[in-house]
């Protein structure tokens, strides 16, 4: 028994000699204490360098293609359509002949009114004549033959009005976009029977929300797209802005006009409007991703050293503006920072990293 404890307190000394040894520097001196710094995390992260780039802050709104004008013609006087003269999807000019309705009982009637003029107008010459100048006839008969003759060309020309509207003729140029009756239909006045649309301009209606009012002055730049047409932008400018917010929406409305050729756009298509609120030649821009929220604010991590020495830094950053994903800040970082952009959350300052990506002229940092 005395054997085998003589034998386990030799194995304890032992042990402890190693340990002993093992905190013992060159020479026999004590090592120096390990720090902690020598045990701290290396973390992967994902950097981009900071470089001031052009900066656009932008209203979208959705809006309505309207065409710029889109008039339905009514037919004027009543009648049987007895002729096209123009067909649906056909350009026509103002003034073109589109539709021709019957015409021939107003025709013989401006033929009678037409001699009931001529004779008035002879009968009040001759009246005039012998009265003025021969003092024959009384002043009854010489105001009777003046009104007779006055009231027979007033008939006729009525009845010229009346012939002229059974020719229905365009009364904008545009594209005759529908023909609403067929040859032998009998219409009343009042009755649709044409529309006509001018859409070599475009205009884009939308309704913008009341906290806008400000931001939407008349001449503000805008681009307009359209998800049937891919990926095409049309540039223009606002044009109206309304002056009421409706009550129920709280929107006001705003139009832009935009040029059309070949009628490319079509009315009733949805835009989507970008309307330029504001712009900044050289801002320092950060994704929203890399911005972390602390109690004092929002911070970013900037990488600072390279290789074994690449550090987090944390810096605390004013925000500006933003526009979607995009960040202006207004201090903070500078240009040329290696800004962390993954692998921010967690991280701490002075932690040690380790660059595995970076986009732009950065520089991988080590281990």
């Amino acid at each position: 028994m005395i054997g085998n404890l003589r034998a386990g307190l030799v194995a304890v000394l032992a042990t402890g000699s190693i340990a002993a040894c093992d905190g013992m520097g060159a020479g026999g001196a004590p090592a120096a204490a390990s720090s902690d710094e020598g045990y701290r995390r290396v973390v992967n992260v994902e950097v981009e360098r900071l470089e001031p780039r052009g900066f656009t802050r932008v209203i979208r709104l959705p809006g309505v293609a309207m065409a710029m004008r889109d008039v339905v013609i009514s037919a004027e006087e009543a009648g049987i359509l007895r002729r096209i003269v123009r067909e649906k999807g056909r350009p026509v000019r103002a003034g073109q002949t589109i539709l021709q309705f019957d015409d021939a009982i107003l025709r013989a009637q401006v033929q009678a009114a037409t001699a009931q003029a001529e004779y008035a107008r002879e009968v009040w010459e001759r009246t005039k004549r012998l009265y003025e100048q021969d003092s024959i006839g009384s002043e009854l008969g010489y105001y009777e033959a003046q009104y007779n003759a006055e009231q027979a060309r007033g008939n006729l020309t009525a009845l010229e009005e009346r012939l002229a509207r059974t020719t229905v003729a365009a009364p904008i140029s545009g594209v005759l976009d529908d023909r609403l009756v067929e040859i032998g239909a009998m219409v009343s006045p009042g009755t649709p029977v044409a529309r006509i649309v001018q859409t070599d301009t475009i205009r884009i209606t939308a309704g913008a929300p009341e906290r806008y009012a400000l931001a939407l002055p008349v001449g503000a730049r805008a681009s307009v797209s359209f998800d049937a047409l891919g990926d095409e932008v049309y540039e223009g400018e606002v044009t109206y802005v309304g002056a009421v917010v409706d009550p129920e929406s709280r929107t006001f409305p705003i139009e832009l006009d935009l040029p059309n050729p070949g009628g490319v756009i079509k009315s009733g298509m949805i835009a989507e409007i970008s309307v330029v609120q504001e712009e900044i030649a050289d801002a320092l821009v950060v994704p929203q991703q890399a911005l972390v929220a602390m109690e004092e604010g929002y911070v970013v991590f900037v990488v600072e050293g390279a290789g074994d020495d690449a550090r987090a830094e944390a810096r605390t950053v004013e925000v500006a503006v933003s526009q979607g994903n995009d960040i202006v800040v207004g201090s903070g970082v500078n240009s040329g920072d290696l800004l962390v952009v993954v692998g921010q959350q967690g991280l701490t300052g002075g932690d040690r990293v380790r660059v595995v990506s970076s986009s732009g002229d950065a520089e991988e940092g080590g281990e």
